[in-house]
């Protein structure tokens, strides 16, 4: 192989790694981000601030902390009401509670 073939194909393998890194994992197709339904721990990514990605939330169904499932069935999960007897119900977007100090 020549130099400039050697050279074309570094780059297209680069090009097709690139690709497939930004392509969407086939485990997350047909799923969502729903916050506030995870236990401490077990958290997917983005866990807020002071935490760095999967498996740090600190609390159980922490707001801020998300966890993948199956599309549409994100509001419908079933969690044990809070402290204060104030229903929790998962959210498509980040949450104001049981947010730890």
């Amino acid at each position: 192989m020549t130099t400039k073939t050697n050279t074309l194909a570094l780059g297209a393998a680069l090009t097709c790694a690139l690709g497939a890194m930004a392509a969407t994992p086939v485990h997350a197709q047909g799923m969502e981000k729903c916050f506030g339904v995870s236990l401490a721990g077990e958290n997917d990514c983005a866990a807020g601030p002071g935490t760095t990605c999967a498996g740090t939330s600190k609390v159980d169904y922490q707001g801020n902390a998300w966890t993948l499932v199956p599309a549409g069935t994100c509001a419908d999960i079933a969690l044990p009401a809070a402290d204060d007897g104030t229903a929790r119900q998962g959210s498509l977007s980040e949450l104001d509670r049981d947010i730890p100090a």
